[in-house]
């Protein structure tokens, strides 16, 4: 009979189980029991991720200990887990990552070279100006050259001079030699035409022809070209007068405006490359010699006056050069410009971590390479950045740092003010370091009526509140829950 008694027994316990493990699973999908599917979520799994309390992140100081609708905001409780406590990044999941087309690269060494182009004009080079002038007065009796800009070579005639002045010292040198006068008196003659700047070659063709000679060529001294034509075909001329002035062209200046911002990275002795803008298959090349100490202050920028080669002639004045300045090379690190986010006062980049989440980085930014951007601090090689998509991903950082602010402002005030906060309610459960407590509202923290767990300051406490107590509870910010019980005053029995 009580082996009989004990198999019944042992077969009711069984379907009774049966059943509550039945309606336990409706009740949890159905949405009725919301502790049940609270004990059973905290209880993970091998495998699964713990959870350590629920909260809305939109108010984020409030800690729950089960899942279910917040009663702040029209939304579900979010879950915490052990492993987030301590990262301060943004996790996105993989499947998310290639829904929002995330792409990262890694921060590089790259040799690079800053250079920028500018568009300079052909001038003449003035150091290679001659001045052709005549230290006598006379005339123009003729002009070789008619009109200026002309090319001359050097030794070409320029104009023939008729100069009556130098007749005299002539004739004297004659008669000197003559005379048969000792050598010496005739150097000194000789030295006294040099004196009055008589050409050294129209004095030997007195000598050699035994006649005065009172005109005189003028020749080129140099190539290049008539820059200015000072004097006409018949015009009486003084000494001193500039009759010619040849402008070199074996080297011409190129003249360019470079803003502010690119002239403080140039130096004397920067190579440079030119093109024609007319035709950019011919080049040359050519250095900085002068960065002109004066700034437009309409536009901001410097003259750079560049030498380039032209030895072929090929450059005339007034002629436009795209000057490619280039600046010794170094190795920098850089990223993709389109990775840097700019807010006008920062710079930020979206680093991906080991752990699989993305933090925001602010940056120092260097030189502007066109595609690329150096990274002076904040950045190490090899660090990978999202170049696609960290819009997203720094929008929620600032909404996590935002919202962590927040929880940090709330727990200062309550450090600082450490005041008891009362109210009503009825026990939902007891656990060895927390009372979960159905309350009302709490006017002085604009709470509505709710559920939440409060933590106790000492496992003992508060020990002969049960399940189903109506109480009244006071409790204060602080404990590793937020909130933590002060007094708790049973005001009915257990139901």
């Amino acid at each position: 009979m009580k082996r009989s008694t004990l198999v019944a027994s042992l077969a009711v316990g069984a379907a009774v189980l049966a059943m509550g493990s039945f309606y336990l699973g409706r009740s949890t999908h159905d949405g009725a029991s919301p502790s049940a599917f609270a004990m059973a979520t905290a209880v993970p799994s091998s495998g699964e991720r713990k959870v350590l309390y629920w909260h809305d992140p939109m108010v984020p100081g409030p800690r729950f200990d089960k899942p279910g609708k917040s009663p702040f905001m029209d939304m579900q409780l979010v879950p915490v887990y052990a492993d987030e406590t301590g990262d301060t990044g943004v996790k996105v999941s993989p499947t998310v990552q290639q829904n929002l087309g995330i792409r990262t690269a890694a921060a590089t060494r790259a040799e690079v070279s800053p250079s920028f182009d500018a568009i300079g004009t052909v001038q003449f080079d003035e150091r290679l100006n001659v001045a052709v002038q005549t230290r006598v007065a006379g005339y123009v009796e003729q002009l070789a050259v008619r009109a200026p800009m002309e090319l001359v070579r050097k030794g070409q005639p320029l104009a023939t001079i008729f100069a009556p002045e130098w007749l005299g010292p002539q004739n004297e040198l004659l008669a000197l030699k003559r005379a048969g006068v000792a050598p010496d008196i005739v150097a000194a003659a000789r030295d006294r035409m040099r004196a009055m700047s008589i050409p050294e070659s129209l004095i030997r063709q007195t000598e050699a022809r035994a006649t005065a000679q009172a005109r005189f060529t003028l020749s080129a001294p140099v190539s290049g070209v008539v820059a200015e034509l000072g004097v006409r075909e018949g015009v009486a001329i003084s000494p001193g007068t500039t009759l010619f002035r040849i402008a070199g062209l074996e080297k011409v200046w190129a003249v360019a405006e470079v803003p502010e911002a690119q002239a403080v990275r140039l130096a004397r002795g920067q190579k440079v490359t030119a093109s024609l803008q007319a035709d950019p298959s011919r080049s040359f090349t050519g250095e900085l010699k002068e960065l002109l100490p004066q700034v437009n202050a309409s536009t901001r920028t410097l003259q750079a006056r560049f030498e380039v080669d032209n030895k072929d002639g090929q450059l005339t004045p007034g002629m436009l050069l795209r000057l490619h300045v280039a600046a010794p090379g170094s190795s920098r690190l850089v990223v993709p410009a389109e990775a840097v986010i700019r807010t006008g006062t920062r710079a930020v980049i979206i680093v991906r971590k080991d752990a699989g989440s993305f933090e925001p980085r602010e940056v120092k930014l260097g030189a502007d390479l066109g595609d690329q951007l150096e990274v002076l601090d904040g950045l190490r090689e090899g660090e990978e950045v999202v170049v696609s998509g960290q819009f997203l991903i720094d929008s929620e950082a600032r909404l996590k740092s935002v919202l962590g602010a927040m929880a940090a402002a709330n727990a200062g005030a309550a450090t600082a003010s450490p005041a008891a906060y009362r109210a009503e309610g009825k026990v939902e459960s007891v656990e060895s370091d927390s009372i979960t407590i159905s309350h009302g509202p709490v006017p002085e923290l604009k709470w509505p009526a709710m559920t939440m767990g409060f933590g106790k300051a000492d496992a003992a406490a508060f020990a002969d509140v049960k399940p189903g107590d109506a109480v009244r509870f006071e409790f204060r910010k602080g404990g590793p829950m937020d909130w933590e019980l002060v007094s708790v005053q049973r005001t009915g029995g257990a139901k």
